[in-house]
């Protein structure tokens, strides 16, 4: 009605047939709806923010305002007889049913009709009438019936029967029908017994036994046990699971270990020391059947135990004490010595007194004690010194065997000599064992420096392992049996592990690079390095594309088989050693290592006469002419006749210089062979390779043109045939090369492109499912910005409404501080002018 709450949108354009729904606007209209909505809703929740209970309205039809009181009241008295009906109160007795006691109802009963005061007593002088008597003493209505007033009752009924009448008569039915039943069973037992004898006698005419031969054909075979049924049968016998203790953890598992060690560490020092184990074992001592055990709070037991020897009391203290060594052993001989003379003395009182309360003859008592005491210690002197003899005697094996026994306990040693002297002069088994107990008794997780301790005894391993493979013999199979504790300790610690060997990787290849540097040519390394390589193979894995000491290993094994010049059979064996070990270390991967063909390669050129080399290429370290060329030519006629085929042990590099001719031919004709099997190795291992002729080529020119394998043994041919086989008979394995397919590109053409246009404007030749999308996009955006807009009118809303509570509170409290100030201003007005009249006074 007030035109200036109205607001006209006005439009950019006017439209023809455009309807349009927000004309005029009514802004003031639209606020205090938005208002009302928001206070019955938002500041509902708002002043109810803080509590936990809520209170929910389940009347019927409460909030219905299409339903009429009337109709409401009715609906809910409806629903309120529906939900009653079929249930009964259980704790209302008086409801429905009517309760009886022997058929007569206890509503009745409770009414007391038939009772007679004493104020209406007859003339009979107090005797009870028989009326009386049974209502009160009669046991119920059940067995008597309440009898109705004289008045009432008609002459023609019948007397009832008293109790006495009713209990005859109930014993009496029990009687005859208990009689009944005796006799149908009887009967019941003679109709059998008379049916059985009648059965027997028609059984005799109508059964006839065949013979013993018909029935054996006739008779039906048993069916077997399926075997299901057998399965059910077993497992019916079968053992149940019983459950087992659960698995220890791995610090659960190393302090057992390491407290079993300690006890038999304990063991074997108490026998290195001589001290018997039943000595230490503390004999029972004497109670006595008087004793109340009250002795508890001694500190130690002093009785003594009681014991007859020849007729006489012996009194022996059984404590003996031993601490440590001999001067203990001999302190503890003069106690018991001492103990012994006041225990015979002690005897001898004991023994005079008992005679002197036999007979009066005290002198006699007196000689006779004193000569058996000293008879009886020098006796016992004489027993204690063959006993420590005897003692020591079955000792002294046992001391010797503790002795020569290995400790139970290690430390890990601190330095390396300390390491080696451990285990200098021991046999493979007992280093094994000394190392087992050394990582048993110092587990990472018994102590906190443990872990470092272990990391380093694997450097000091190690250390002696290259120790061992450069003396003048190398022990190779305690090598190999020291791998094994090496292994467990790089499980437990790799990062330790690698850490060491990416060490002695470097320091070799540094060295190797030196003499390079200074000599223009290395030489190959000693044995410890090659050992160390091979341990590598085994302690980490040599499949990975990258390692942090397996690829190190690689490219120090590939310069060994370039930089390092071939001068003497040694070398040769060392070179084939560092073939093997790439072939191990590839085999998995099948990685190409050229240098490993290369160097077969040249050992085959090697074993040739000399000649200029026509088809192949040989490569450093190897050379087509020089003075180390046919290193591994035989020409003895002798010594290809008599070799065999033989293993190249590492050991043979030491030992060469010793060797006969024969041997060095014989070790020649070796290298050779394992060359012929490592070219087979290689060809099985590369021949996934597309190039795999071409690298094998050369090598093929040689043994098809140049190896003149007709002068070797036939076992040595047979190596010759089976590797060049291995290379011919592979397939060539090209894939021919072709140019990729592509679309022919179409040539221009003049022809117009037609495009539906759907809409004019913004969605001008967009398809239908783009416009469809737009607008989505455009819903959601309007949404999201009157959503945005309710929320920012949500919060001004709420903070009037904070204000508005704050400032009520404030107007309250300068409200309450104003009357108070006036108060106080009234009572020290009254005060003043109290003083005042006071000193007016």
């Amino acid at each position: 009605s007030n035109p200036f709450e109205v607001k006209v949108n006005r439009q950019k354009f006017d439209i023809l047939g455009r309807k349009t729904k927000n004309d005029v606007g009514l802004p003031g209209v639209s606020r205090s709806k938005a208002i009302k909505k928001r206070t019955q809703t938002l500041l509902k929740e708002y002043k109810e923010r803080e509590k936990a209970n809520v209170f929910k309205d389940k009347r019927f039809g409460e909030y219905n305002t299409k339903i009429s009181p009337e109709e409401k009241m009715m609906r809910r008295f409806t629903l309120e007889r529906q939900q009653n009906y079929g249930k009964k109160n259980i704790y209302n007795l008086n409801e429905e049913e009517e309760l009886t006691h022997y058929g007569q109802s206890l509503a009745e009963i409770e009414k007391l009709n038939d009772i007679v005061d004493s104020d209406s007593d007859t003339e009979e002088g107090g005797a009870l009438s028989a009326e009386l008597t049974a209502a009160h003493f009669g046991g119920g209505g059940g067995l008597l019936r309440k009898k109705a007033s004289s008045a009432q009752q008609d002459e023609e009924e019948e007397k009832p029967k008293s109790r006495k009448e009713l209990i005859e008569e109930m014993i009496a039915r029990s009687k005859q029908e208990k009689q009944e039943r005796q006799s149908r069973r009887e009967s019941a037992l003679e109709l059998t017994e008379k049916l059985d004898n009648d059965w027997k006698e028609i059984q005799t005419l109508m059964a006839r036994k065949p013979p013993k031969s018909e029935r054996k054909d006739k008779e039906v075979e048993k069916p077997k046990p399926d075997e299901y049924d057998m399965i059910v049968r077993e497992l019916g016998f079968e053992m149940k699971a019983k459950p087992s203790e659960r698995m220890k953890t791995e610090e659960e598992l190393a302090k057992e270990e390491q407290a079993r060690l300690q006890k038999l560490e304990a063991d074997r020092l108490r026998r290195m020391r001589g001290i018997d184990e039943q000595a230490n074992k503390k004999k029972p001592s004497h109670i006595s059947a008087d004793d109340l055990a009250d002795g508890f709070i001694l500190d130690k037991d002093d009785r003594h135990l009681l014991s007859y020897k020849d007729g006489k009391i012996n009194i022996e203290n059984e404590e003996e004490k031993e601490k440590d060594e001999e001067e203990e052993e001999e302190e503890d001989g003069k106690e018991d010595n001492e103990n012994e003379e006041e225990s015979e003395e002690e005897s001898a009182n004991e023994e005079e007194e008992e005679v002197a309360a036999d007979s009066h003859s005290d002198l006699e008592s007196d000689l006779e004690s004193e000569e058996e005491a000293a008879g009886n210690k020098e006796q016992k002197k004489h027993n204690t010194n063959e006993n420590e003899s005897q003692n020591m005697k079955k000792l002294d094996p046992k001391m010797e065997a503790a002795k020569s026994e290995l400790p139970y306990t290690f430390a890990v040693p601190e330095s390396y000599e300390k390491f080696k002297s451990l285990l200098a002069g021991r046999t493979v088994e007992q280093q094994l064992l000394i190392l087992e107990r050394i990582q048993k008794c110092n587990h990472p997780s018994l102590a906190a420096g443990n872990k470092e301790k272990l990391e380093k005894l694997f450097g000091f391993l190690l250390e002696y392992i290259g120790d061992l493979a450069t003396l003048d013999l190398p022990e190779l199979r305690t090598i190999d049996r020291l791998v094994l504790p090496l292994c467990n300790l790089c499980q437990m610690f790799p990062e330790a592990a690698s850490d060491r060997m990416r060490f002695i990787l470097r320091d070799a290849a540094h060295d190797m690079e030196e003499v390079v540097e200074v000599k223009g040519r290395a030489a190959f390394p000693g044995l410890d390095t090659l050992i160390y390589l091979k341990i590598i193979s085994l302690l980490f894995p040599t499949s990975d594309f990258r390692h942090p000491v397996v690829t190190p290993a690689f490219i120090y094994m590939s310069q060994l088989l370039t930089k390092c010049r071939i001068t003497t059979l040694q070398d040769v064996i060392k070179g084939l050693f560092i073939c093997c070990l790439f072939l191990e270390y590839v085999s998995l991967s099948r990685r190409f290592v050229p240098e490993l063909i290369n160097f077969l390669l040249g050992v085959l050129h090697i074993s040739l006469p000399k000649k200029q080399a026509q088809g192949y290429t040989v490569v450093h370290p190897f050379t087509p002419v020089g003075k180390n060329l046919e290193l591994l030519l035989v020409s003895d006629k002798k010594d290809l006749d008599s070799w065999q085929k033989q293993n190249l042990p590492l050991s043979v590099v030491t030992k060469l210089k010793e060797t006969s001719r024969t041997e060095i031919n014989h070790i020649r004709l070796s290298c050779l062979a394992l060359c012929f099997d490592l070219i087979k190795k290689c060809a099985a291992l590369y021949e996934s390779l597309p190039s795999f002729h071409e690298i094998m080529h050369p090598i093929r020119i040689l043994l098809t043109q140049h190896l003149l394998a007709n002068d070797y043994p036939e076992k040595m041919q047979e190596w010759y045939q089976g590797a060049l086989k291995e290379i011919e008979n592979k397939d060539k394995r090209y894939i021919p090369l072709i140019c990729e397919k592509k679309k022919p590109v179409p040539l221009k053409q003049y022809t117009p492109r037609i495009v539906k246009v759907l809409e004019f404007g913004r969605t001008q030749g967009s398809s239908k499912k783009e416009q469809e999308r737009k607008q989505l996009i455009r819903k959601h955006k309007r949404e999201l910005k009157g959503a945005i807009r309710e929320i920012r009118k949500d919060n001004q809303f709420l903070a009037r409404t904070q204000l508005s509570e704050v400032m009520e509170r404030d107007a309250a409290r300068k409200r309450k501080v104003k009357e108070l100030l006036g108060s106080l201003a009234t009572q020290e007005g009254e005060w003043k002018a109290m003083k005042r009249k006071k000193g007016k006074n």
